[in-house]
């Protein structure tokens, strides 16, 4: 996820994008730059860090024009560095695009053109584009772009600058925020609202696969087709913080709907065309390689360490070799068992969590091969790793993870089909088959995340309770113990998750009458064991909220509410399991008037043992 503003008008572009920058920091923070046309020449200026960077770099000789473009970066494809930064420009600087979002081939794009004689300054994805449109360049600027996005796949929002056509910006988008501020002589693109609100409330959205050409006093926008499309003005009424978060009333939900994009953003170019084989290119692991791990560590903490949990299940289900997960500040401390031929993967949404670091630090030091799971791009964790796979959630600002969460089980569940890939340990048929249902399921986060009404409801009526208990078999017990912790760190209730054939070991004293029990019973290999123990807590006069399969009448029967998730397999049902639970901890807390984003105590990134 990054932040991207154009201007066009009669004013220096400069201030604007650099106030627009600045709105928009929150998508993206390790980079920012500017391009403006300055007496036909594009002049460039970006640098790695924080936008105060380029504040700072540009002070007393800031690039003067009054058609410029602007960019704020959360890397995905090359480090954080004043190269990868954007905008990025063709070889004679006759183009600058900036670029929000992941061209998928772009490898392919860049072997071709280096082929063709130009010259790659960057290892980013985004570079691709200003060199294939001078390639494509045929004295129309419209038309030529239409010709790179016939070439180009992914998932995009654009805005290309011309020195050759000083009149106009052009952009699109396809699966990435686009709008465009209409002024008086004056007209703005943006990834986001927050970027333009100061300047004017009139915009149009742009959708999927429509093409705007911008000039300062008109706005032409066509479809793919390049036929002429009637926008109607879509009026701002938000108030300059609320446009930050979306509309959202708080970051964390605004997050727990950004799921359905950022699973899609992780999936992206990672499974094949006929999706019969995971494809991690990053990684470029053989049969022997693979086969050489006699155990897998998964390490991490917090919700990095619950997705580790699922992680667990997956490897072992699919690749079939055993892992054990432990929490990074109990790692080093136990003197683990670790040879040449054992992989310990770390888990890390920042890549700076300094338990993590520190386990990473001695896996390595004891002879392990060390892999990364990381939303930071250059981050501590991804530099000190032999090998890197980023979840590509884009910036989480809300402390409560959600979306990283998420992103982490699809990179586990990948990671645990491309090692089975590579040990002949899953049947072809059933690959395909699974990698099938897991393309569909940012289409079924969207379907669970529509109705929460019910959610709503139950959390008003059982918000004020001290003690919340979560259960489940399998992997329904991995997610209830996410579910546990969303609760008791932003509502601040005593909440407690068990596996459900524990429950006639101790655990049931605490269960009486009216205590609320979140029963998931999703995993069908164990699904009537899960239902036994319903009927025990339910013996108890508990209060039982059930989380199930859409189409399971019978759980129905036996619990005092039910919330249901899309059918999938099991495998990948976690996926949904966790999303009414991330709601129901969020409704409890604004019950509760608990402060949803910065919960007491807690940091977003702990860097301190």
């Amino acid at each position: 996820m990054c932040g991207i503003v154009g201007y066009i008008g009669s004013n220096q572009a400069a201030p604007f994008l650099i106030e627009g920058l600045t709105k928009l920091e929150y998508r993206g923070y390790d980079s920012a730059g500017i391009a403006v046309l300055s007496d036909q020449i594009i002049c460039v200026e970006k640098t790695v860090g924080r936008l105060a960077a380029l504040e700072e770099k540009i002070e007393g000789k800031t690039p003067e024009g009054c058609i410029g473009i602007g960019h704020t970066r959360w890397a995905t494809h090359g480090r954080p560095s004043d190269t990868n930064s954007h905008p990025h420009t063709d070889c004679h600087g006759d183009f600058a695009v900036v670029h929000n979002g992941i061209i998928e081939n772009y490898m392919e794009l860049k072997e071709d053109l280096i082929s063709k004689g130009h010259v790659f300054k960057s290892e980013t994805d985004t570079e691709v584009l200003p060199h294939l449109l001078e390639e494509l360049y045929n004295g129309d600027f419209e038309a030529s772009v239409r010709e790179v996005l016939k070439r180009v796949e992914g998932s995009y929002a654009i805005v290309f600058m011309s020195k050759k056509d000083p009149d106009k910006l052009i952009c699109t988008k396809q699966d990435n925020p686009l709008v465009i501020g209409l002024g008086d002589g004056e007209n703005f693109v943006a990834s986001d609202i927050p970027a333009i609100i100061s300047r004017t409330r009139r915009t149009y959205i742009v959708n999927d696969g429509e093409l705007a050409v911008v000039k300062k006093d008109s706005v032409w926008i066509t479809n793919s087709l390049g036929e002429p499309v009637t926008k109607k003005v879509f009026e701002v009424n938000w108030n300059a913080e609320a446009a930050e978060k979306g509309g959202y009333e708080h970051f964390m939900l605004k997050e727990i709907h950004e799921q359905p994009k950022a699973v899609r953003d992780t999936l992206s170019a990672r499974i094949n065309k006929d999706n019969s084989a995971v494809v991690l290119e990053e990684l470029g692991w053989t049969e022997e390689y693979v086969n050489s791990f006699s155990k897998v560590f998964i390490v991490a903490c917090g919700t990095a360490y619950h997705a580790g949990l699922v992680g667990k299940y997956y490897i072992e289900r699919m690749a079939r070799v055993p892992v054990e997960v432990d929490i990074a500040s109990e790692f080093r401390y136990r003197q683990p068992i670790i040879d040449d031929n054992t992989l310990t993967i770390v888990v890390s949404q920042s890549g700076e969590t300094i338990d993590t670091l520190a386990a990473l630090k001695e896996a390595k030091r004891l002879g392990s091969k060390t892999l990364a799971v990381t939303n930071v791009v250059g981050s501590s964790i991804a530099r000190e790793a032999d090998q890197v796979i980023y979840t590509w959630a884009g910036p989480e600002i809300a402390v409560a993870s959600t979306k990283a969460y998420t992103t982490q089980l699809i990179v586990m569940f990948l990671l645990g089909a491309y090692m089975a890939g590579l040990r002949g340990t899953v049947a072809p048929r059933r690959m395909k088959e699974l990698l099938t249902m897991l393309r569909n399921i940012p289409a079924q986060i969207s379907e669970t995340l529509e109705d929460v009404e019910p959610i709503k409801v139950f959390a008003k009526k059982y918000g004020f309770n001290n003690d919340v208990f979560f259960i489940g078999r399998a992997l329904d017990y991995e997610v209830a113990l996410e579910g546990s912790l969303k609760l008791k760190e932003i509502s601040y209730i005593h909440a407690e998750a068990y596996a459900a054939g524990e429950l006639k070991h101790g655990t049931l004293a605490l269960i009486t009458q009216g205590v609320p029990v979140v029963a998931l019973a999703t995993q069908k290999s164990v699904y009537d064991k899960t239902l036994s123990n319903i009927k025990e807590v339910k013996a108890r006069d508990a209060v039982v909220i059930g989380i199930a399969a859409t189409g399971d009448t019978e759980l129905e029967k036996y619990a005092d509410h039910v919330i249901f998730v899309p059918r999938t397999d099991e495998l990948l049902i976690p996926l949904l399991a966790v999303l009414p639970l991330q709601l129901l901890s969020y409704y409890t807390a604004i019950t509760r008037g608990a402060d949803v984003d910065k919960p007491r105590n807690l940091a977003k990134s702990v860097t301190v043992e």
